[in-house]
């Protein structure tokens, strides 16, 4: 039989709330293969930062502060990724602790929905490691569409 391909997928945590303030949690998430963290924050809320992937290196997101839709798509050939993959889309929030995985072969990349937002990447590769696997596409290269806010 064979496995499921991976997919970007959601890490729900919680927030518990008493007299005292309040702890948010990420509790199903495991730190076993990251090997390093960093933070980012856009001086703007109209800063697309996209499309950055990799082949080997998996990435973990955690919005720390604001909220931001964060998107993921597949690539297989990084000289010519399909035009035909659609990209995943996350809306991710402070408000709603969770953790988005990344699997390798994936390239992202996020637009913050409110000022001084700023996300938390995890990574499964050193920083050397991922620079031999490093691949950029214009943030519009799947469409400019997936960046938008869908009025409703």
């Amino acid at each position: 039989m064979a496995s499921s391909p991976k997919v970007p997928n959601l890490v729900k945590g919680g927030l518990a709330v008493d007299d005292r303030g309040q702890v948010s949690f990420v509790n199903g998430f495991s730190f076993a293969n990251v090997q390093r963290f960093y933070m980012v924050e856009n001086f703007s809320t109209e800063v697309v930062r996209a499309f950055h992937g990799h082949l080997k290196e998996e990435k973990f997101v955690l919005v720390m502060a604001g909220s931001a839709i964060v998107a993921a798509v597949q690539f297989r050939d990084p000289d010519k990724p399909d035009l035909d993959t659609r990209p995943y889309r996350f809306v991710l929030s402070d408000r709603e602790p969770q953790i988005l995985h990344l699997p390798a072969g994936y390239a992202n990349g996020f637009r913050p929905l409110e000022a001084k937002t700023r996300l938390l990447f995890f990574s499964t590769a050193t920083l050397e490691e991922s620079a031999k696997d490093d691949y950029r596409f214009p943030y519009d290269y799947w469409g400019k569409e997936v960046w938008e806010v869908e009025f409703r």
